[in-house]
């Protein structure tokens, strides 16, 4: 609560009157106090409280919107990096002037508290300074003979005689060290007069460099507690070596000079205690400005903060409600009574009412999607339950929607070519190129509705497709193809007639067919004996031969009969491998040269077929295949049973191929039509009643030549027993993984 409540304190006007009110009385203060100085030393306190007062309270003011600030900017809160910006801006410019002003004020108050005292120390500073250089001139000249003196003694002694001999010199000198060092400053030899010290003094670089451009060092340093007076000259080169060396001497500064600092320093204290009342005024005046400048940089910088959070609470106001609007939220409206009634504040209105209009717009616009939705919808349904293939293209070519029974059609993944041309699609799926040739060129010709037939070779082999399109109202929305798999039915009305064509032949080859034959029986019985030996011949050769096509006819007659009845399928539950290699037994003879190859999946097992349809198939194409061969010496005949397993279901695949001629391509589209036969005697029934077996258990046949001459017939029959209209989910291998 506590805390609460002084947020708003802070927040309200009252702490801007109070500071107004306390920076009046404060300057007023100052303006009395400058012009009287038993005045100013009475009221230095209270003016120095209320300042500080101030200050305190300025302080808390712009720790508090320092902080909100601060928080915004890090929570990227909308309009903080402008407000941020313009409080920059804001202290710049204050501060700025206000700090000149300052500089040059305190110059001018020190240089002038400084014109009001006349304190002469200068010329005893200056003869105090003369003594000293005079004195310090005189010694160290003294010295620097003495140093030079001994330099030129050592130069020739011997190595080992070096510490007697700078000890002899040390003394002559009145040193209180001396030192031999090498130009690298290691030291030599030294000698001093405190027994106890292992080292010199070392020599600095900068005086070794010195040295070797010739010149001596002369200085005064302060060691330990003293000051000495350090010499350092060159070593003449001695003869037996030629190694230049330097040769540094410490004195102890003469009593005089120290006597002359005393006097200087003296000179010094006296001249502060003559300034001494200058001091506090100084500080007074200087404390003073200080404390103006940090009232007039704390109040520009709280005005700052004001003046921007003012100035961008319209902008920030908008920016939120551009912000909503962009998040979708059309029904913010924002607060008039936060903004001025100014350009702003008719923006803000502006804006209100232009979301007025948005809202109203989205909403309608938001109606308007939900009928499209549900009629999307609606239309998708009604589609999906088509019994008919539904494509739309674009004017373009390119594949826009696709229904699931167009898929099951063609036998591909047509929803997966959804954005592609015609011609990629053609690429994607090779057995579709007649289809899309076709209806690449009608929406070349741009000639209206349309309706065709078109044949495509696809997983199940043939399939025959009745295509209609029409353009769209639009003329750039495209076409509307609406296709069916009419194979079926086709097959079924040939089937029907050629199995009408097969009955009515049937009954009227075989009505004369036994009046001939007994006749001809009759001839022979009668006539034969009785006739003489040439005529005999000529009436045996001619019955025999009638009998003989009599009974070609009574066999075409029953194949006839086959393939015209439609029987009752006996399934019943037996190995099929065992079944298909029965029927192969019959064909092994060892005086054929025809040679059997088998390979049986072990994995199929019992399997729920007509026995006897099954057979009959199997000897019409084992038949087949031997006649095919007729005459070769290397003639084979492979028989394959495989078990496969896809997205198609379990199903078992029969293949019967050969090295004969191969099927003619002027035959392979027809193939398993009645009457198809390249045998001279042959009926033309045997492929169309074997297709008729495979079509009875739901299965599917297809031919096609070997690439090593022959050809192959494969058989696919489904494990599971399915409606004819799924028999395309056990097509062609195409894509089976146990095929390839």
């Amino acid at each position: 609560m506590a805390v609460a409540a002084l947020r708003r304190f802070f927040s309200s006007q009252v702490p801007v009157i109070l500071l107004v009110v306390l920076l009046l009385g404060s300057l007023y203060l100052m303006s009395s106090a400058t012009q009287n100085s038993e005045q100013f030393s009475r009221l230095y306190i209270p003016l120095l409280v209320i300042n500080v007062v101030e200050l305190l309270i300025l302080a808390g003011l712009i720790a508090v919107n320092l902080g909100r600030l601060v928080r915004q900017y890090r929570n990227h809160a909308t309009g903080s990096r402008l407000t941020a910006r313009l409080v920059v801006l804001f202290v710049v410019l204050a501060v700025g002037p206000v700090s000149v002003l300052y500089y040059f004020s305190l110059g001018f108050v020190r240089h002038g508290i400084d014109s009001w005292f006349d304190v002469r120390v200068d010329q005893a500073l200056n003869d105090a300074l003369n003594l000293s250089r005079t004195a310090l001139d005189w010694r160290m000249r003294d010295m620097m003979r003495q140093a030079e003196y001994v330099a030129d003694s050592i130069s020739d002694v011997p190595p080992d005689e070096l510490i007697l001999s700078l000890n002899e010199m040390r003394r002559q000198i009145g040193a209180l060290e001396v030192a031999l060092f090498s130009v690298k400053g290691e030291v030599i030899a030294f000698s001093s007069d405190d027994a106890g010290k292992l080292a010199p003094e070392t020599v600095d670089k900068i005086i070794l460099s010195q040295l070797e451009g010739g010149l001596a060092y002369v200085g005064i340093d302060p060691i330990k507690d003293g000051l000495y007076a350090r010499l350092v000259v060159n070593v003449p080169a001695s003869q037996a070596t030629f190694e230049a060396r330097a040769l540094q001497a410490l004195y102890p500064v003469p009593e005089g000079i120290n006597q002359l600092v005393d006097s200087v320093q003296a000179a010094y204290a006296q001249h502060e205690r003559l300034v001494f009342l200058s001091g506090p005024l100084k500080f007074s005046f200087t404390l003073t400005l200080s404390i103006i400048l940090l009232l007039s940089i704390f109040t520009a910088v709280w005005a700052a903060f004001f003046l921007a959070r003012r100035l961008v609470a319209p902008i920030r106001i908008l920016a939120i409600g551009t912000r909503a609007v962009a998040q979708g939220d059309y029904h913010r409206r924002l607060p008039l009574a936060a903004t001025p009634g100014d350009e702003l504040g008719f923006l803000v209105k502006s804006f209100n009412t232009m979301m007025g209009r948005i809202a109203r717009a989205q909403e309608e616009a938001r109606i308007s999607q939900q009928r499209l939705e549900d009629q999307k919808l609606y239309l998708e349904t009604v589609l999906g339950h088509l019994s008919s293939g539904v494509m739309t293209l674009n004017q373009d070519g390119v594949l826009r929607t696709v229904n699931t029974t167009a898929e099951l059609i063609l036998g591909s993944d047509i929803a997966a070519c959804i954005g592609m041309g015609l011609v990629d699609i053609a690429a994607r799926y090779p057995h579709m190129e007649e289809f899309i040739a076709m209806l690449a060129s009608h929406m070349e010709q741009q000639s209206g509705s349309w309706q065709e037939q078109v044949t495509v070779f696809g997983a199940e082999g043939r399939q025959l497709l009745m295509c209609r399109g029409v353009p769209l109202p639009d003329p750039d929305a495209g076409h509307v193809v609406v296709f069916d798999d009419v194979t079926t039915l086709v097959q079924a009305q040939r089937d029907a007639a050629w199995g009408e064509v097969a009955r009515r032949l049937a009954h009227e080859i075989k009505n004369p067919l036994t009046p001939i034959q007994l006749s001809a029986e009759r001839l022979r019985h009668k006539y034969l004996a009785m006739m003489p030996e040439d005529e005999r011949r000529v009436l045996d050769r001619s019955t025999h031969t009638i009998i003989q096509q009599v009974e070609t006819m009574k066999e075409m007659v029953k194949a006839f009969s086959d393939y015209a009845r439609s029987p009752r399928l006996q399934l019943s539950a037996l190995d099929f491998n065992e079944l298909v290699n029965e029927v192969l037994e019959l064909y092994r003879d060892d005086k054929q040269p025809l040679r059997i190859d088998t390979d049986f999946d072990a994995r199929i097992g019992q399997v729920d077929v007509d026995s006897g349809r099954l057979r009959q198939l199997l000897h019409n194409l084992i038949k087949n295949a031997i006649e095919a061969q007729a005459g070769q010496d290397d003639a084979w005949i492979r028989v394959q049973t495989r078990l496969l397993d896809n997205s198609g279901g379990r199903s078992l695949e029969l293949e019967v191929a050969d090295n004969g001629a191969g099927i003619p391509d002027a035959m392979m589209a027809d193939l398993f039509e009645p009457y198809i036969s390249s045998k001279t005697k042959g009926s033309g029934l045997g492929l169309a009643i074997v297709k008729k077996i495979v079509e009875e258990h739901n299965g599917v046949i297809w031919a096609e030549n070997s690439a090593a001459g022959g050809a192959r017939f494969t058989i696919r029959l489904p494990l599971k027993s399915m409606p004819k209209t799924d028999r395309r989910a056990a097509g062609r291998p195409g894509a089976s993984e146990d095929e390839a």
